[in-house]
């Protein structure tokens, strides 16, 4: 018996002996008289029996004092609290100060107190350290050290969570010496696992009004395998406003960032914002702290290191927001806007308007998202709250729309404490309650629209509200969900029905693929080594990178060899035996990280660094560009013709400038160049537009910098597929017959089939034409676009899928832009650049 009392309490070594507990006697005494004895047999079956039981105490020794070890797991919380009983003192301020570490001592006594209360907490609980104080009356930053058995984390984070309840549970406490510390508003949450690495050298910088930098900024990159943290703080009744002009990391968060937080220690539950990647200088971002600190901590890896950050750091009065608003119109906007609101704002707008009338108001802008609430439908975190309605989340330009069924109406804005955004931009007007949209058709989202809009196929309102309940007549499709479409988007290989009911009975029948020349072949026949198709394009994305028989429609690497990878060039994999998929890839990149600055359809400075505009000498701007390499430009062949006095087709005609974002604005980075030749293509058709391309040879080749850069350009076999969204840019006409843009505009635009596209067009279409738009209208390249990019971005590189070419007028609807087809000039670029 001994024997098995032993075995059973090496099992159980976390629990204790309980020396109550008592063997009771059987019931029946009987069953424990001895019996005569076993004979041999027993006596051997009785010996394997113990040897067996001995093996199996044994390993159980071994496994529980050798391979069973105690893991744990290193936690860090921090937090804030605010002692109600104490008053500020400047020497709170210096950490070195004896009124410092009084404090300090008292706050984790009192910690000590506090996690006591929680047995998930006490046993694991290492120490504290006080990181600062600050005003109000006084609050603590605080770092809490714990060590928890592995499988134990998630049951300390709730406790922790909870740890304002742990809080008024010790100061019920019977016994209270009379100069206990009281605390209230205590925040606590687990430390950013990255910001306590144990390879980080770790560094400190005092509290700054001026300027903070990283390490070496700007003459060489920040050091490796570092965290660094400022402490700003601002006098009394001031708030912190800290602007980066430059911040240049790379490009992952997981590897270098820069953390914000409205706080003096890195609560996460304060955090503002993470950065990482590189900003346009030209956009400085603009941050405000809710009361008067703020954290800023920066922390890096091994590998590489970048240039860093610069950000100045002042202190002004706290921004007021809400108030009294009326007249016929007017706008307000979040605090800071276009820049981040700061935490912990809230602000009421009361609009009143004329008895009998009621209240429009337009969002222009709406951003109001935070990370992890994407996709929530309700606002828990930041919001504005107009007729009792909670509106968060990230808008369209313009589709969101309130109205008032009275003359007042009460606009709310709240933001909490964790992570801002850029905030919303609104107007408001006054309407006629009666009828809100005179001779308009009024949306479900209260956005008013053209009566010919309304059930034309396309979704104007936002919402769709414009094409529900409709009749479709014989020349729409009647999607099997009530919605109509126009009959020419039949067929042409894109959902637009949403329910597929446009793409039935095209051709092909279920259990069939449609190859690209349009021929139907069994699934099962896909990848299955046999060209079924006819051109190749069963065979195509099968994961072969041998053995593939070289199509149109496959990518030849350098030593000849195909692949049936589709776009494989530049996407980060060497697909290629000899690598040759990978070269020449320093292109289709912008430097700059967006950062979602507000305005129209203006791009960003540096966004486009391949676009070119091109001035005639003494002139100005004609016609668009794209940079292909240092000495190297592609343009439309249409405007390097001659035109009576103009001799468009000699390079002294033209200047090209490079790097620019706004029209006379030559700043440092813009290059003017001229040019040395011009070669337009030989088989220009000026009629018919056929292709149209040509091009352009500095006459001295660019350094490449942020703002100028090259495009890629794609491989002949490079796939453009119908549907995709693609984007032009230029300075071209804003709308049919208007004036040009002063700043680059940029627009998205979808690729449209070649089929479908040229009958709209009557026929106009060659095979050397790309076909791109928005068919609803209103969005197309314009005068003065022609010969500039139409871009495509992939996953890490953007290709010039086009040339802007020609087109029926400027957005008009159901009138798409025209585009020469790089892929089919790709060997004549080659030939005469060497690109």
């Amino acid at each position: 018996m001994w024997f098995l009392l032993l075995l059973l309490a090496l099992y159980r070594p976390d629990k204790d002996w309980d020396t109550s507990v008592q063997f009771l006697p059987a019931s029946d005494n009987k069953k424990l008289e001895k019996k005569k004895g076993p004979g041999k047999a027993g006596a051997v079956i009785g010996v394997v029996i113990f040897v067996a039981v001995v093996a199996l105490m044994t390993g159980l020794l071994v496994w529980h004092f050798h391979f069973r070890k105690d893991v744990r797991v290193k936690k860090m919380y921090s937090g804030s609290m605010r002692i109600t009983n104490q008053v500020f003192e400047n020497a709170y301020e210096d950490s070195n100060s004896t009124e410092f570490k009084a404090l300090a001592m008292q706050v984790t006594s009192k910690l000590k107190a506090i996690y006591s209360k929680s047995p998930h907490l006490a046993k694991y609980y290492v120490g504290s350290t006080v990181q600062a104080f600050s005003e109000g009356s006084v609050i603590a930053y605080y770092l809490s050290e714990f060590r928890v058995p592995a499988g134990q984390e998630a049951a300390v984070d709730r406790a922790m969570t909870s740890v304002d309840k742990l809080v008024e549970k010790e100061q019920r406490s019977s016994y209270r010496p009379g100069n206990d510390l009281v605390f209230e508003d205590v925040v606590s949450s687990a430390l950013d696992a990255r910001l306590f690495s144990t390879s980080f050298s770790s560094k400190y910088s005092p509290n700054r009004i001026g300027q903070i930098q990283s390490p070496g900024f700007p003459d060489s990159p920040y050091p490796s395998n570092t965290f660094i943290q400022w402490q700003l703080r601002a006098d009394p009744n001031h708030v912190i406003k800290l602007v980066f002009d430059t911040i240049n990391l790379e490009e992952n968060c997981k590897n270098d960032f820069v953390k914000i937080y409205d706080s003096l220690v890195a609560i996460e539950s304060r955090v503002m914002e993470e950065m990482c990647g590189y900003y346009s200088p030209s956009e400085p971002l603009t941050f405000l702290s809710s009361g008067n600190v703020m954290l800023v901590t920066m922390a890096t890896n091994e590998k590489k290191n970048f240039p860093g950050f610069r950000a100045q750091v002042s202190q002004i009065q706290p921004t007021t927001c809400g108030g009294q608003l009326s007249g016929e119109k007017g706008t307000f906007t979040s605090p800071n806007f276009p820049n981040y609101y700061p935490p912990r704002t809230s602000c009421i707008w009361s609009i009143q308007v004329p008895n009998g009338k009621a209240v429009k108001v337009t969002f222009k802008k709406f951003l109001l998202s935070e990370p992890g609430e994407e996709n929530r439908k309700e606002c828990r975190k930041d919001y504005v709250e107009v007729n009792q309605k909670k509106l968060c989340g990230e808008k369209p330009d313009g589709t969101l729309t309130e109205t008032s069924n009275s003359n007042p109406m009460s606009v709310m804005f709240v933001s909490d404490h964790s992570y801002v955004d850029r905030g919303f931009s609104a107007e408001f007007e006054v309407i006629d309650i009666k009828d809100p949209c005179p001779k308009q058709f009024q949306c479900k989202n209260q956005r008013c629209i053209k009566l010919d809009l309304k059930c034309d196929g396309w979704n104007d309102c936002g919402d769709m509200s414009d094409e529900l309940n409709c009749k479709c007549n014989e020349k729409d499709i009647t999607c099997k969900n009530g919605l109509c479409k126009p009959m020419f988007w039949k067929c042409d290989g894109v959902d637009d029905c949403g329910d597929r009911t446009d793409e039935m009975d095209c051709g092909c029948s279920s259990g069939q693929i449609t190859c690209k020349n349009n021929k139907c072949v069994s699934e099962k026949k896909r990848c299955d080594g046999r060209d079924d198709c006819e051109d190749g394009s069963d065979e195509l994305d099968c994961g072969r990178t041998s053995g593939v028989i070289c199509t149109d429609l496959t990518y030849k690497c350098k030593n000849n060899k195909c692949i049936s990878k589709v776009n494989p060039e530049c996407d980060g994999t060497s697909d290629c035996e000899d690598g040759s998929d990978e070269e020449n890839c320093d292109c289709g990149r912008n430097m700059f990280k967006t950062s979602r600055i507000v305005g129209g359809q203006d791009a960003e400075e540096g966004e486009f660094p391949w676009q070119v505009s091109l001035h005639i000498k003494s002139y100005g701007h004609v016609c668009g560009a794209s940079i292909i390499g240092q000495r190297w430009l592609v343009t439309a062949a249409h405007c390097v013709q001659d035109d009576g006095k103009t001799k468009f087709s000699q390079p002294g005609t033209w200047e090209a400038y490079l790097g620019l974002h706004t029209q006379g604005d030559i700043g440092r980075s813009v290059v003017k160049r001229n040019l040395k030749q011009i070669i337009p293509h030989p088989n220009y058709n000026a009629y018919t537009f056929d292709n149209d391309i040509a091009l352009m040879e500095l006459d001295s080749p660019v350094t490449y910098s942020d703002y100028i850069r090259p495009i890629c350009l794609p491989s002949p076999q490079h796939d453009f597929p119908v549907g995709n969204t693609v984007l032009i840019t230029g300075w071209g006409a804003t709308r049919e017959g208007g004036f040009a843009a002063k700043v680059l505009q940029k627009a998205q635009v979808r690729i449209i089939n070649h089929g479908i596209c040229n009958n709209l067009m009557n026929g106009q279409l060659t095979s050397r034409m790309l076909c791109a738009g928005v068919l609803s209208g209103g969005v197309d390249a314009c005068q003065g676009d022609s010969g500039g990019p139409l871009s495509s971005p992939s996953a890490s590189r953007t290709f010039l899928a086009g040339v802007v070419s020609w087109g029926d007028g400027c957005a008009r609807r159901n009138k798409p832009g025209i585009y020469t087809t790089v892929t089919k000039f790709r060997g004549w670029i080659k030939e005469k650049t060497g690109v």
